[in-house]
């Protein structure tokens, strides 16, 4: 666990709230992220959980899939709705349809019950730092109808600022600085996600949803397209040949 009385406080007071209906893990989940430079809120059920996100703006959310009230994937969709907010999912179901599911209601990452806190604490702290880069941008990027505004951290299409979550952003990013280069699902999980493991349909599914956000036909993609047994390739063809239009 971090120590205050060293400054080692990765958290820098960002505010993270937690939704659990386990009183024992809010108090070990709060006590870790508090002791790493977290200010941080409690949730035990669904209704409390949308109302401190709405009231209090949380950094990151921290969302157990099984709540009182709807349950953590509906929160997660009803967030998804009007934020951004970087998600963890936290969740006793161990298939990997089940890790899926979270995914694709929204969820950024997950994280199987029952865990470390000290992992918790590096899971968040990571996601925190790619959903907040600081000061050291990594260039801005132009690719036809495609924009990446490094310094105010914001992606458009066609002069329209899309609307990422963390991950979103960070894997739409890392293919865009690579164009035409085809990235293996593998290297996505470890130089997006910083997993050295895990589960490479996490990739799939942001895949899915940014498709859905940037592609006129997510079902026959023309932008992030498939190269099948070896990954993913964001080809420029169809965001430079619309300029070519009158």
């Amino acid at each position: 666990m971090a120590d205050p009385a060293r400054g080692d406080r990765p958290l820098d007071g960002r505010r993270v709230l937690v939704v659990d209906d386990d009183p024992t893990l809010l108090e070990i989940a709060a006590t870790y992220l508090t002791a790493a430079g977290g200010t941080v809120d409690t949730a035990a059920d669904s209704v409390a959980a949308l109302e401190l996100a709405a009231e209090r703006l949380p950094d990151l959310i921290v969302l157990d899939r099984m709540i009182p009230g709807v349950d953590g994937l509906t929160v997660a969709r009803r967030l998804r709705a009007t934020s951004a907010v970087p998600i963890i999912m936290l969740t006793a179901l161990g298939e990997p349809e089940h890790r899926i599911e979270g995914l694709e209601a929204g969820a950024d990452d997950y994280l199987g019950k029952p865990f470390s806190p000290r992992e918790l604490v590096l899971r968040v702290e990571a996601l925190l730092r790619r959903a907040h880069p600081g000061d050291a941008p990594a260039g801005d990027v132009a690719l036809g109808r495609l924009r990446i505004d490094a310094e105010r951290r914001e992606i458009t299409l066609d002069g329209a600022v899309l609307s990422l979550t963390a991950r979103e952003h960070d894997l739409l990013a890392y293919l865009a600085r690579r164009p035409g280069r085809t990235v293996s699902r593998e290297q996505l999980l470890a130089d997006v996600w910083g997993w050295t493991i895990g589960d490479v349909s996490t990739i799939t599914v942001h895949v899915r949803r940014l498709r859905e956000k940037i592609e006129a036909d997510p079902g026959a993609p023309e932008i992030i397209v498939t190269v099948w047994g070896a990954g993913y390739r964001l080809d420029t063809d169809a965001l430079l040949a619309a300029q070519e239009l009158p």
